[in-house]
């Protein structure tokens, strides 16, 4: 790991860039060190302590939780009340987080705890420093929690494992967390009064799952504007659709960038040929115009989740400075929420329109000269082969299904918990879609991948002249050297998977900078 690329948990905001370097272990987790940090969050915690002693009345500390917050604790039974909290929260179901997300977890709700308004102590905060230094990593279920009053089911799993309770996966290896905790000389901490709550009372799981689904969208907006280029010239369409001066007329910054990275691709600066046709089909023509709502987005969606992921968001929070209880709603993630709805949606159209390219490159009709399917095979036995049949259809399957998934989650507001819990974000169920849609696409990239590779491939067998960029060629060249050429069917799924796996590892650098 890189320790010197480190974000500084205290001292600076973190991008989205940091919670994905966190989550794959680039680099390492660091709590500042810096005394006035230090004081600031120690300065919570002790007016925490004196109004406690002072019998103040705070929510979740001295009163029980949500529709019970008119119980009164019995002073006696104040520190007892956040192991009670986490505890009956221990029913999540579902497949649990897989180790990128749960470190992006423990991530993200270390950098709202250190914003100094939730009324912790250090060592929680270096608790889940540790937690992240170590890779021990809570299990986490994913299903269970509306979004408001934060994800409040599955960080209890957190607020246990750094009791020494319930399981981590640790080295490849599901083991109770008390254990591994001493193994890694980590205490088991006795939560204070109000620590229960900031831990479990924030957004940091849909937050984390965002920023996820953010890196990913952004690697498939670039993927998909070289996967069209490659179907431009594989169906010997007209390049000239991507015209500097066409799209300074509707200048939307996102969908001029995309054209502008197809003219470089396909070296479209040249002056149109007599006998191209004047306009190909949507799918083809109009591709700036749908990865382009994608690219603009983006700015606007990274703005919406590093504004949460910065800030303090569970409740009550505590003002160290005036020294005031606050209590409110930050809990809520309805920015989250609109933020992966809308991610989703954006996402599932540049599916949409890879399907329909692939649509047209396999179907002699409209492919200008292809073969049927894009068969390879030649001769007597192309009666036998069926090319890219099957894939065409799987990939109309998995477009379906995740257009299937737009629905936004935002809208299925439940109330809950005694009608205290009456208005709810949905944003952790938004975030769960919105990566489901994000694996599908992927999975449409991963069949767009091997059918550029075939397309061009068949088209270069009837004399076509090359027009790519010296990029998208390199691309071209690497996807020849690890996919041949399918001239008799054969299974596909093997190099599907492996393709899946390097999109997600971002093997090919797609117009850096």
């Amino acid at each position: 790991m890189n320790e010197s690329a480190a974000p500084v948990f205290g001292d600076a905001p973190l991008r989205i860039e940091d919670v994905v370097a966190l989550s794959k272990r680039r680099v390492p987790a660091v709590l500042s060190r810096e005394p006035a940090f230090r004081a600031r969050i120690a300065k919570g915690a002790d007016f925490l302590d004196r109004l406690l002693h002072e019998e103040g009345v705070i929510y979740g500390v001295t009163t029980g939780y949500g529709d019970s917050c008119t119980v009164n604790i019995p002073p006696a039974l104040v520190a007892e009340l956040p192991h009670h909290l986490y505890t009956y929260h221990g029913c999540g179901l579902g497949r649990f987080l897989d180790e990128t997300e749960t470190r992006a977890v423990l991530a993200a709700r270390l950098a709202s705890l250190v914003r100094g308004m939730s009324g912790v102590s250090l060592p929680l905060l270096e608790g889940l420093e540790g937690l992240l230094r170590h890779d021990v990593l809570p299990l986490i279920p994913a299903e269970g929690s509306v979004g408001a009053s934060g994800d409040l089911t599955p960080l209890s799993y957190v607020a246990a494992v750094l009791c020494g309770e319930r399981d981590v996966l640790h080295e490849g290896r599901i083991r109770p967390a008390a254990e591994v905790l001493a193994e890694i000389g980590q205490a088991p901490l006795t939560l204070r009064p109000k620590e229960g709550l900031a831990i479990m009372n924030g957004t940091a799981v849909m937050t984390a799952l965002a920023c996820l689904a953010f890196d990913r969208a952004e690697y498939v907006s670039r993927l998909a504007t070289r996967l069209t280029a490659f179907n431009v010239l594989a169906s010997n369409g007209n390049a000239h659709h991507f015209d500097a001066v066409l799209f300074a007329a509707k200048p939307h910054p996102g969908q001029s960038r995309v054209a502008q990275r197809l003219r470089e691709d396909l070296h479209s600066d040249r002056p149109p040929r007599n006998e191209q046709r004047l306009q190909d089909r949507y799918s083809l023509r109009c591709a700036p115009h749908v990865i382009g709502v994608l690219e603009d987005a983006l700015p606007f969606l990274r703005q919406l989740i590093e504004t949460e992921l910065n800030s303090a968001n569970d409740n009550p929070l505590i003002d160290p400075e005036r020294e005031q209880i606050l209590h409110g709603g930050h809990f809520y993630g309805g920015h989250i929420a609109f933020a992966m709805d809308a991610l989703k949606n954006t996402v599932a159209n540049v599916a949409d329109l890879l399907d329909r390219q692939l649509a047209l490159i396999v179907d002699a009709r409209y492919n200008h000269g292809l073969p049927a399917n894009l068969s390879g095979a030649t001769g007597p036995r192309a009666a036998i082969n069926h090319g890219l049949k099957a894939l065409q259809i799987s990939v109309s399957a998995w477009t379906a299904e995740a257009l299937k998934l737009t629905m936004p989650a935002s809208v299925f507001s439940r109330s809950t918990e005694c009608h205290n819990q009456d208005k709810v974000s949905m944003g952790t169920i938004a975030a769960r879609d919105c990566l489901r849609v994000l694996e599908l696409t992927e999975q449409v990239v991963a069949a767009m991948l091997i059918a550029a590779r075939q397309a061009v491939g068949l088209r270069q067998r009837v004399g076509l002249q090359s027009t790519l960029g010296e990029a998208p060629a390199a691309m071209y060249e690497d996807l020849c050297a690890r996919i041949a050429l399918v001239e008799e069917d054969r299974a596909l799924d093997g190099e599907l998977r492996q393709l899946v796996t390097d999109i997600r590892a971002a093997r090919w650098d797609v117009y850096a900078g």
